[in-house]
């Protein structure tokens, strides 16, 4: 089963969790995990550019190290970045010090790549968080999550099914999510275009968290 939209007892039950943002006007809000990865990265950027929109991206560590050039020029094009853990870890997997260091590592990568230490944003990987690692988290970081999820990663959903249920799942404030990977590249190359097109002819914006 798939939930394109967050249920609200998630929303209930982690307030101060970012899930969707209030707003009084036509934007949404593009974050894409997992990158950076130059085929796709590049693509993204390329996208947003032709729609002078703005996005958020929540990169995994290691891949900031490998690709750093393609980080600063995200950067320099006035998006914004958050930490998404240095090697994509699962919390329900790493209950110890082993997911702070790996979210500590992964800060350092985006800050080494010109990102602002301040006001930072972290998304655990797949969801996945526990009470000990939010009370942990919180002092310093602003939790995101979402309230849209596109499943571009799943290679058994039809592109054009993919783009028309998250059509359907947003609204005006709307934290989106895609994912800059290998893995969605067949899904996002056709979704991402067409999702801009079609919100960008209904009068919306695109803005960064």
């Amino acid at each position: 089963m798939r939930f394109h939209q967050t249920p609200a007892l998630l929303r209930w039950l982690f307030p101060r969790i970012w899930w969707k943002k209030s707003v009084q006007e036509k934007v949404i809000f593009l974050t894409f995990d997992d990158g950076p990865i130059p085929e796709v990265t590049d693509f993204v950027l390329g996208q947003l550019d032709q729609y002078q929109a703005k996005a958020t991206f929540f990169w995994v560590g290691d891949n900031v190290e490998r690709y750093p050039e393609i980080a600063k020029r995200v950067l320099a094009a006035g998006h914004r970045v958050g930490n998404h853990t240095y090697h994509h870890v699962q919390a329900w997997k790493n209950r110890g010090e082993t997911y702070g260091q790996e979210v500590q590592q992964c800060q350092q990568a985006l800050e080494r790549a010109g990102a602002p230490a301040a006001e930072k944003l972290f998304r655990p990987p797949h969801g996945q968080l526990t009470f000990a690692h939010l009370r942990k988290l919180q002092p310093e970081y602003q939790v995101v999550m979402w309230s849209s999820l596109t499943y571009d990663f799943d290679a058994s959903l039809p592109a054009e099914e993919c783009l028309s249920r998250s059509i359907a799942s947003i609204k005006p404030g709307s934290i989106v999510v895609m994912h800059d990977s290998l893995k969605a590249e067949k899904n996002l190359r056709y979704v991402l275009p067409r999702l801009l097109q079609h919100f960008s002819s209904l009068g919306y914006s695109f803005k960064t968290l």
